[in-house]
């Protein structure tokens, strides 16, 4: 969840032209997103049964990350527009995060199609890099004004329309999509707009708060986060490869079954009814069950749904499909089963 945004500050110098504390900040951020990428692969790989998507505090963990990142890149534009915009340089950044971006979508969409990344945190910053632009050199107030109409904006303006593929990018949909990293224009567009009105607050005024951030070193022991922090991009186009790499070798040797359990790998043609007949069992008969469920893999392949929409339909016509589903093979197995709205 980042991309590494930092521009060479024109006005608060420290060794090699960078701000130190935001170089820090941003290593923490990504040690961060590390840490929960790895959290998200052993749940993946089913090592462990953690709620990351339904869970508070989970979500308030991803949601911490992602602001994190989002606001360093306000306050990284108003660090490199200091004394003017440098247009070269600011170009070739934003096409190498949009490249990324672009590299993200094609590898999910051939690996996991039915959950690819089509708006996810790069996609993000190479927009709001754009759009933070006209909010630079604005009055605080107003900045701070149009942060607050973002949060509230996927409440207040959701509606069907905006259910359309092509523009669930703005975040105003009545549905949470089915993808693995979704950080869309409204609410989020607010953190950039928040770390934009704090650095030009750090900024104004009589340069104390200037000048001690240009003297801030950054402690030894933390040297390795600086490191990080210079080279976000790359370790977010690195780190997730590697840790599921890793994890699949270790499956591979340790626990080949998990690998099939993942989806990383084909399991078995009987892999759906055999789970579904396993869960079915414990509310109807054991023969009825085998029926449901054999009708219910037959129907969602007809429907050209993945086998866990069963468990988590993400679109109303998804939701739809599933109950029709549910109703006729309930009805032609004799199984006890209902449809979840």
């Amino acid at each position: 969840m980042t991309a590494d945004t930092a521009a060479p500050d024109t006005a608060v110098r420290t060794a090699g032209g960078r701000l130190a504390l935001v170089d820090l900040a941003r290593g923490i951020a990504v040690v961060l997103m590390v840490a929960y990428h790895f959290c998200w692969d052993l749940t993946f790989f089913r090592l462990v049964d953690w709620p990351l998507l339904t869970n508070p505090a989970w979500l308030a963990f991803r949601n911490l990350i992602a602001g994190l990142f989002l606001g360093l890149v306000g306050i990284s534009l108003v660090l490199a527009s200091r004394r003017g915009l440098r247009l070269r340089p600011f170009v070739r950044r934003l096409a190498v995060i949009a490249a990324a971006a672009a590299a993200i979508s094609a590898a999910t969409w051939l690996a996991i199609p039915d959950d690819f990344i089509f708006f996810g945190v790069l996609h993000h910053i190479a927009l709001a890099s754009v759009l933070g632009l006209a909010f630079l050199r604005l009055p605080v107030p107003l900045v701070l004004a149009a942060a607050g109409a973002c949060l509230v904006a996927p409440a207040a303006l959701a509606a069907p329309p905006f259910d359309e593929p092509g523009l669930r990018w703005l975040g105003l949909m009545t549905f949470a999509p089915r993808t693995n990293d979704y950080v869309p224009l409204f609410p989020w567009f607010a953190a950039v707009l928040a770390g934009i009105a704090l650095a030009r607050l750090a900024l104004a005024g009589d340069g104390r708060v200037r000048d001690r951030l240009s003297r801030w070193n950054v402690p030894r022991p933390a040297a390795p986060l600086l490191w990080l922090g210079r080279r976000s991009l790359a370790v977010y186009l690195l780190h997730q490869p590697l840790l599921i790499g890793l994890l699949a070798a270790f499956l591979a040797l340790a626990n080949p079954a998990a690998l099939q359990q993942s989806g990383l790998v084909p399991a078995p043609a009987s892999g759906f009814v055999a789970e579904c007949t396993a869960a079915c069992t414990a509310r109807a008969d054991a023969a009825a069950c085998r029926a449901y469920c054999t009708c219910m893999q037959g129907r969602l392949a007809e429907a050209g749904l993945p086998a866990d929409a069963v468990m988590a339909p993400a679109s109303p016509p998804e939701r739809a499909a599933l109950r029709d589903s549910v109703e006729a093979c309930a009805a032609e197995s004799g199984a006890a089963v209902r449809a979840r709205d």
